[in-house]
């Protein structure tokens, strides 16, 4: 397995890559989230950068909101631009890219946020050697505390992954892994804020049960799992190492971890993380086995 970071410095989108113009396809809550981050870094200038919707209102929105050019036209978006970030729904990936093949740059580097659509589909569906870098985010890039992991595809250069890097980075902690590890870092990276939503609002529960307000009791909650998540984080040691620390002999930790391991918190929680990722895998298998008929007649020469 390749993991790895790459330094956000080794790239300056502003003196090394210098954006003509950027397009954000699909400006919903994930697009909205990564267009902040990318003006809040101001890693390109408002000037440069134009959103896409399904829906003027939307749009209205957005531009008012951010200053920047906001439309539902995916084709006049994407004319011209260098740099392309879909964040589209899975589904619609297909119908975006045949919609725009023809506009799109051939320079123009790819960045695509959208679950379970590897980087060959989309060089599959474009008629030239497309440079395509493919995000898992999170919804926590919401509040730029997300975890993005990021691979890179057949044409892309390591110079297109720091760009990438750099466009994350804003968003939260950032790794670079080989593709075929997407499908199960979806299901534990992806889908787990769900899973811990649902141990916070367990725990809180717990709190309420033994008579706590209930704000309180989340607030409780979330920051214990919070606190905890940060000290693995940045202490480095193995979680084991740091639920030790807690465990005092003969405590009250140590009853409280007996009925998790009866209730089977741990191996429920392995189960839904191999699920979801399985999941995942059957959505690309599903994607393929839909290719369209001008991807397979450009797939030959794509994947020469």
């Amino acid at each position: 397995m390749t993991t790895k970071t790459v330094s956000s410095k080794s790239i300056d989108l502003k003196k090394d890559v210098p954006l003509k113009k950027l397009a954000v396809i699909g400006a919903g809550k994930l697009g909205e989230g990564l267009l902040s981050g990318v003006l809040g870094s101001q890693l390109v200038p408002i000037s440069h950068v134009v959103a896409t919707v399904a829906h003027e209102p939307r749009a209205d929105y957005l531009a008012e909101k951010y200053g920047i050019r906001a439309g539902t036209d995916n084709r006049e978006a994407v004319t011209g631009a260098d740099l392309v970030l879909v964040c589209l729904k899975p589904q619609q990936v297909r119908g975006f890219l045949q919609e725009v093949r023809k506009d799109l740059r051939k320079e123009a580097l790819l960045i695509s946020a959208a679950a379970s659509v590897t980087t060959a589909f989309i060089e599959r569906e474009l008629p030239f050697s497309a440079r395509v870098v493919r995000a898992m985010p999170n919804t926590p890039c919401l509040i730029r505390q997300g975890m993005i992991a990021l691979a890179r595809g057949q044409y892309a250069t390591p110079a297109d992954l720091s760009v990438a890097n750099r466009v994350f980075s804003s968003m939260g902690r950032t790794v670079v892994v080989d593709e075929k590890h997407m499908d199960a870092i979806t299901g534990l990276s992806a889908s787990g804020p769900a899973y811990v939503y649902t141990i916070i609002e367990s725990l809180a529960e717990g709190g309420v049960k033994l008579g706590l307000p209930r704000e309180l009791s989340t607030e409780l909650s979330a920051q214990t799992l919070l606190g905890a998540s940060a000290l693995v984080l940045q202490s480095g040691e193995h979680p084991a190492k740091l639920k030790d620390m807690v465990t005092t002999p003969a405590g009250c930790t140590i009853d409280g971890l007996l009925e998790l391991e009866e209730g089977g918190l741990r191996v429920t929680l392995i189960k839904a993380v191999v699920r979801a990722a399985e999941r995942a895998r059957q959505l690309v298998e599903s994607q393929n086995s839909k290719q369209s008929p001008a991807a397979k007649q450009n797939s030959g020469t794509c994947d020469e």
